[in-house]
């Protein structure tokens, strides 16, 4: 994949579906879902972003987040929740090194939703995404030390641990560690999780 391919992929992003959920381009109507759970600090506690404030906050955001859609530079989903039609959190590319074929991927779900699959569900058919569409070679994750539900995820779709990577984030005032998770993609054909 060029440069040019993942602009033009990204500009208009494709919808992803599952059984449950629709991963599709996050848009000013999600203003209200995304604030449910952006305001809350035990969904930003691992994160390294704070709490929405107000939903003034979340519109203005995804209001640019769209000017990012427009030329191509974001590479995040909107996880949508087929039953119901709400938002209940995101998934998506937080990087690519385009030269080596990889990328890192993140989630985050609403509390609302957590424990039921859905971000294992979502990762699983965006890590599909990854390699049949996007000619990635290997897909990684990070998440901080503590977070075992994002690390069991990750495992769940069949990244590996590869270490730790100690004070690697700045994250609520402190210097953070990290664990790093990677799936290659003869990982993925040999034991795909779909």
């Amino acid at each position: 994949m060029t440069q040019e391919d993942l602009h033009r992929t990204f500009t208009d992003p494709p919808v992803l579906e599952t059984e449950r959920l629709k991963l599709r381009k996050i848009l000013p109507k999600d203003a209200e879902d995304m604030f449910f759970y952006s305001k809350s600090s035990d969904v930003t506690r691992y994160l390294l972003w704070d709490v929405h404030p107000d939903v003034t906050y979340t519109e203005q955001y995804i209001a640019y987040l769209q000017e990012r859609y427009a030329v191509g530079d974001f590479y995040d989903f909107a996880i949508e929740y087929k039953e119901n039609g709400k938002m209940i959190g995101t998934v998506g590319f937080t990087s690519f090194d385009l030269p080596n074929r990889s990328a890192e991927v993140g989630y985050v779900i609403s509390p609302a939703y957590q424990g039921q699959g859905i971000a294992t569900e979502a990762l699983t058919r965006l890590i599909d995404f990854g390699f049949k569409s996007c000619a990635l070679a290997r897909i990684s994750a990070v998440c901080m030390r503590g977070n075992l539900a994002s690390l069991r995820v990750m495992e769940k779709c069949g990244l590996k641990r590869e270490g730790v990577l100690r004070s690697a984030v700045f994250s609520k005032g402190e210097m953070r560690d990290v664990h790093l998770c990677a799936i290659t993609e003869r990982d993925f054909f040999n034991t795909a999780c779909i």
